[in-house]
């Protein structure tokens, strides 16, 4: 049952292409003998508000680890555009921003000087990136706490900073693992709307990564990941309609117990 409903939720695997921020072909991966991912395939499209779903251990953490370089893919093919990660990772990785799901701002420096040693690092000067952070800043309302310590903001402000900051070099393609993870109603709903306005307006890829089920609204594409397989993949609707449930909660509960597991779910 569970082949069937993965199935009909899957589309053919597009046609690999330079304009298709993300690409994931075959990709496995394991520690030892612990298999963490298997036969990992899906793409995300321009303008994508891609929602990658799955308890956690479901392995969404390590599969961004893959993607970012922070691990080596021994299998599979990782394509950012078109690059092989693996033998091209300056081109791929530029093209790309990424929020992490471990804080990664140092305290001690202010906001501004955060981003402007991130826009060094992709080779920007001071000239190009100050206005860059300046509108990045602005539009996550954070104009007027430039100067301020990171220490000094609250856990949703220091968020929407590592947005900003993730943006400053202006990627195609955005990669958030877990970012609303601690942070109140209205800092989670910011952030959200900030990105999938960004989808919209701006045609970047995104793939968020989350164990909220609320965070894959009705347009939204959804991957279930679980115990390292992808179960279902599709338009929320589709995936939805092909688990035999009425909404999308009521899917991801079939398709774990379809599983064979039933753990409790968030």
């Amino acid at each position: 049952m569970l082949a069937d409903i993965a199935s009909a939720s899957q589309r053919p695997a597009p046609v690999v292409s330079a304009e298709t921020p993300l690409r994931v072909e075959g990709l496995s991966h394991a520690f030892g003998p612990r298999k963490v991912l298997q036969n990992i395939e899906f793409s995300v499209e321009r303008g994508d508000f891609t929602v990658l779903l799955g308890l956690n251990g479901a392995g969404k953490s390590t599969l961004f680890a893959l993607i970012t370089r922070l691990y080596h893919n021994r299998t599979g093919r990782i394509l950012i555009f078109g690059e092989d990660i693996r033998r091209n990772p300056s081109a791929a990785l530029k093209r790309m921003g990424v929020v992490f799901q471990q804080p990664t701002l140092d305290l001690d420096l202010s906001v501004e000087q955060n981003l402007f040693y991130h826009a060094s690092l992709h080779g920007l000067s001071r000239r190009v990136a100050e206005p860059r952070i300046a509108a990045e800043l602005a539009r996550v309302g954070l104009a007027s706490r430039r100067r301020d310590k990171v220490r000094q903001l609250s856990g949703g402000q220091r968020r929407r900073v590592e947005l900003a900051r993730a943006l400053v070099h202006a990627p195609e393609l955005l990669l958030l693992d877990e970012p609303t993870v601690g942070l109140d109603i209205e800092s989670r709903y910011f952030l959200l709307e900030h990105v999938r306005h960004l989808c919209r307006e701006q045609g970047l890829g995104v793939l968020w990564a989350t164990h909220l089920i609320d965070e894959a609204a009705e347009d939204a594409k959804v991957i279930i990941l679980h115990k390292g397989r992808i179960l279902a993949q599709g338009a929320v609707p589709e995936v939805t309609r092909a688990a035999g449930a009425t909404h999308l909660k009521g899917a991801f509960e079939q398709l774990i117990r379809t599983a064979g597991e039933g753990e409790q779910l968030p």
